[in-house]
């Protein structure tokens, strides 16, 4: 008997009738099998792993290889193959994966980003007092979600917020799903050429941010290279405002969709019921639709299915965070879920390393605007509303709002 394949147009695929949930064939069914076969345009056949236990399984299994320069990683538009480059150890398996994220760990802990809690709350104030002196509408990401997290990792790294609409640009340009390369080529070289330059300066003038203390601790003692140090740079500056600045949009979307769970948390000043808010949108939202990909270095049984030595596994978190036998009844939104078992953030080692701010931000930025401004409402109809599903990291491109 021949095998079955699921043949899919591309990786991330199109999402179905509602925005909020994950394409059709990543939101199955159990019994329709959580590890099954797919066939991309390029002819590649890997895994696509849907069920949230056979993620976790994948995530913490060291057969498992993160490098996408192995042989039959699989190809997709948010996760290219080729040699990663030096420093981005979340392409990386261990040993040297562990060596280089060690070198920000004491930066990303849940003790410093609790200590950055009243810088981060003042941003959100300011930005709101921006709002409510323009009065409505205005577009929500560019007036609170985007420039709050950007605002937040600038401070964090020693990026000065007056380049920001050039890193934005850049980026969003680097998480770009189009199947033409040149234009994301070229805005991560101008980020890198950015980066690089500003930590040659904090080499010689350093000052209290992260920049400074790679460039000293790190570069300085040769325990990076300069070309390692940029590429630490770029990632935390791209990772560290899209992911949040999307949740943050997307996530005021879906409460304003669903106005008893807005109200809930509106109304509510438990810190417990704010931070499991948090989760559950998390876990509901899954705003990093590009999957995870990995490729078997040995034989392993995963979910019933033998993945060979060679053969690629996509992990699509979308669909393991509405697998109903890690949470019941996953296509509703409730914010007294507990939640926090997720795997938005993925799992395992390379787990990601900015959650604990992601987390401070969000507790923050969502009770803070919906208090501030309780008549806040769409200025637009949801079907006129243009989502990122063109992008590595999904969201909304705009998010007209009134109040």
């Amino acid at each position: 008997m021949s095998e079955a394949f699921v043949d899919v147009a591309r990786y991330p695929m199109s999402r179905g009738g509602c925005p909020f949930d994950p394409p059709p064939t990543v939101d199955r069914p159990r019994e329709q099998g959580a590890v099954i076969r797919m066939r991309l345009p390029d002819g590649s056949t890997p895994w696509l792993v849907t069920g949230y236990p056979e993620l976790r399984a994948v995530l913490s299994d060291s057969r498992f290889s993160a490098d996408p320069s192995k042989p039959g990683y699989p190809p997709t538009a948010g996760n290219p193959t080729g040699e990663p480059e030096p420093g981005m150890f979340g392409t990386m398996d261990d040993p040297e994966h562990a060596r280089l994220r060690r070198m920000l760990t004491r930066d990303f802990v849940v003790k410093r980003a609790e200590a950055a809690r009243p810088a981060i709350q003042q941003i959100v104030d300011e930005k709101i007092d921006e709002m409510l002196r323009l009065g409505g509408p205005v577009d929500l990401v560019e007036a609170f979600a985007l420039p709050v997290p950007s605002l937040v990792i600038c401070e964090l790294l020693g990026v000065p917020y007056a380049d920001h609409a050039f890193f934005e640009d850049r980026s969003a340009k680097v998480l770009s799903l189009s199947p033409d390369q040149t234009e994301k080529e070229a805005a991560e070289l101008e980020l890198r050429d950015y980066l690089g330059t500003l930590l040659a300066a904090k080499g010689l003038n350093p000052a209290d941010d992260l920049l400074s203390r790679l460039a000293v601790d790190r570069v300085r003692t040769g325990d990076l290279t300069d070309e390692e140090a940029t590429t630490f740079a770029v990632l935390l500056l791209v990772a560290g405002h899209e992911t949040t600045a999307n949740m943050i949009a997307l996530g005021i979307l879906a409460l304003l969709r669903h106005p008893d769970q807005l109200a809930l948390l509106r109304d509510s000043d438990d810190p417990k019921l704010i931070a499991n808010a948090v989760e559950e949108l998390l876990r509901y939202l899954s705003v990093v639709h590009s999957g995870l990909s990995r490729v078997a270095v040995e034989d392993v049984e995963i979910g019933g299915q033998v993945i060979k030595a060679g053969e690629g596994v996509i992990l699509a978190v979308d669909g393991a965070n509405r697998d109903s036998t890690a949470f019941p009844d996953p296509a509703r939104l409730d914010l007294r879920r507990t939640a926090r078992h997720h795997a938005a953030f993925g799992y395992g080692i390379h787990q990601c390393l900015g959650q604990q701010l992601a987390r401070v931000e969000l507790t923050i930025a969502y009770p803070t605007l919906l208090r501030r401004i309780p008549g806040l409402r769409l200025a637009t109809a949801l079907e006129e509303i243009p989502f990122r599903t063109d992008m590595g990291v999904y969201g909304v491109h705009q998010l007209p709002v009134t109040w």
